[in-house]
This record gives structure tokens, sequence and C-alpha cells, in this order.
């Protein structure tokens, strides 16, 4: 039956784009150390190739921040790769102060294999593995970060570790098939149950959801938040669509706070009733939210098409610029007629 609910899947759910954004090679110059060759070298990323369980070989990014106290492992939605949101991982870094990894899943981008629903969990364990092992990351340091088809790995590899910091669902999917029909139960061909797994997250659990998403109804969201175990308080962009909402002020203004607030306390979990760590946070610290959302002006150039810049030129207003479409990319999916998600 797994083969078969794979099958499914990848013949529905995985986009990849084609041909991939970037490409992978040896620098001799740096003693045979990977790099991108499309965008300029940094002394601060690492290009690293993983192997999984499941035997394919991924690509992943890692980006240090020297001040970092915690990791992001980032696991991007459809219709995207490494090479298209490289830059984004870098200003997430930045603006954020962590260590951030992303990486492609099988059949992405210049990873080995073909996607699928039990690949991309091998993938993410891959690199969860290597946050571990090469870079010390403990459980207690680690935000796993699942957008859209991200949430799936995501909520799964969460369920199955106590200890997380955090993590956060951005444009998360209840399930698979709840993306296409509004089903009242769990079927044995569903891919990707977020929605029987959201439950055994033991740590605090933001959510963030654009009102305006038409690929991803917002009440996926909404439900899913409903269910966590440590609820922190969830972000609903109004107007925000399913993959333009890193351009709301708003999107990094309380992605921001909720780390800075989940580096102050460590929540007590109670399995019987639901916690909201962003009320007891600030009866803790004190602060306002135009304190804690303040941002940090960061030296690093950045280009004209970075995060930072088109935030600066919203900060008067709450409507979006015009998306890049840095994320998943909904005009080709549509060409394609295809799920979006």
């Amino acid at each position: 039956m797994g083969g078969v609910t794979s099958s499914i899947a990848a013949k529905f759910a995985f986009f990849p784009p084609t041909p991939p954004s970037y490409t992978v090679v040896a620098d001799d110059s740096f003693g045979g150390a990977l790099c991108i060759p499309e965008v300029p070298r940094r002394d601060d990323i690492d290009v690293l190739r993983l192997k999984t369980r499941r035997g394919n070989d991924i690509v992943a990014v890692h980006v240090s921040h020297p001040k970092a106290t915690a990791t992001v492992l980032y696991s991007h939605g459809n219709a995207a790769d490494i090479g298209q949101m490289y830059e984004l991982f870098v200003e997430l870094s930045l603006r954020l102060r962590v260590n951030l990894i992303g990486y492609d899943y099988s059949g992405y981008g210049r990873s080995s294999g073909k996607p699928s629903e039990y690949n991309t969990y091998a993938d993410i364990d891959a690199v969860y593995k290597c946050l571990k092992e090469q870079y010390g990351v403990k459980d207690e340091q680690l935000i796993l970060y699942g957008q859209s088809v991200g949430s799936g790995p995501t909520s799964d590899l969460a369920s199955r570790l106590p200890n997380l910091r955090g993590v956060v669902l951005h444009s998360p999917i209840l399930s698979g098939l709840r993306v296409l029909y509004p089903v009242k139960r769990t079927y044995w061909f569903d891919i990707y149950k977020n929605i029987d797994k959201v439950g055994a997250i033991n740590c605090p659990v933001l959510v963030i959801h654009g009102t305006a998403d038409d690929v991803v109804d917002c009440c996926h969201g909404k439900q899913l938040w409903e269910l966590c175990k440590v609820k922190y308080e969830p972000v609903w962009i109004k107007g925000g669509g399913h993959c333009n909402l890193e351009l709301y002020p708003d999107f990094i203004k309380k992605l921001k706070k909720f780390i800075q607030t989940l580096g102050k306390s460590k929540p007590v979990v109670n399995d019987s009733v639901a916690t909201s760590l962003d009320s007891d946070s600030k009866n803790k610290s004190g602060e306002s939210d135009n304190n804690t959302d303040t941002f940090v002006e960061l030296q690093p150039e950045v280009s004209r098409n970075s995060l930072d810049s088109r935030l600066d030129k919203s900060k008067k207003s709450s409507k979006p610029e015009k998306s890049r479409m840095s994320t998943d990319n909904v005009e080709w999916f549509r060409r394609r007629k295809g799920l979006i998600w």
C-alpha cells in the first residue's frame, strides 16, 4: 500500500522545477568543497550532499550566523528548489539571527531519486542527522519550518522528536486529500496526514496562513492550530495568498517574535490542556509588542529584490508588492493543471 500511496503522491503532488535552477560543482580552489556557481560564494554557507536511508543523494545548503542560538531546518514548498530559495535562506538567517539549513527533496534540484512522500521523510531525517553529527545541533536548539507541502515532512519529524525548540507551519495542509476534498476521515491512500500528527508535537507551534489563500484554504491552518498541544498565537495574514506571505510586514515581525520568545522560556507541556506560550512569555518578559517586533538593522549588502528591501518599502502598508514567486510558482502549476500545494 505504501508504494501505491507514493505513486499517487508523485503523480499529483510533486512538480520540481525543470530544469533545476542551479548546479553543484566541486571548487578546487577551496579544497574541493561543493559550491553553487550561480550564486556568489560565501564563507558562511556550506553546500552539502547527504545520503538518505532510501539511497538517494540530496543537496542541502547550511547558512551560519555568528550570533545564532538556534538552527532552523527549512522544508520548502512545491515548484521550488534551493537555487530559487537561496536568497531567502540567507536573509532569513540574517533577519532572524539563526543558523538555517534548507534542502531539496529527492528528485528536486540536483537531488537524486524521485519525489515521493516517504522519500521526503527520509530526506528530512538525513538533514536532521547531519545537523546532529556535523554541526552539533541539539534538539533543544532546533526549530523545524515547513512551508506548504513541506509541512508534511516537518510534521512527521516533529511528531517523533519530543524536545524540539519549536515548529513553524507556513501555509500548511491538513493532508493531501483534504486539499482537494473536505473529507471528514483519513483514508489509507491519503498523503501527508498532518491532521493526525500535529497533536503529537510537544513544542510550541506557530501557524502562519494567508486569509486569501486559494490553493490551501486558511481553514487548514486554523484546524491544525486548534489541534496543537502547545499553541502559540497564530498569524492569519489578511489578504495573503499561498506563495507571497513573505512580502507582508507581519510575516517577518511575527516570525522573529516567535523565535525570540522561544529563546526566553521553556513551557511545560500538559497533554490534556493546550498551552499558550505567547501569553505566558509576554507576562514574564514584560516587553511590549512594539519592542519585540522592532527590526534589527543589518549591515550586509543585499540585492534589490531581497526580503529586506521589499520589507523596507512596505512598512507603511499592509499590502504586499507584486510577488517574485520565490517559493511556489502558482502560474506554472495552473498551466500544468496540477495540484499547487
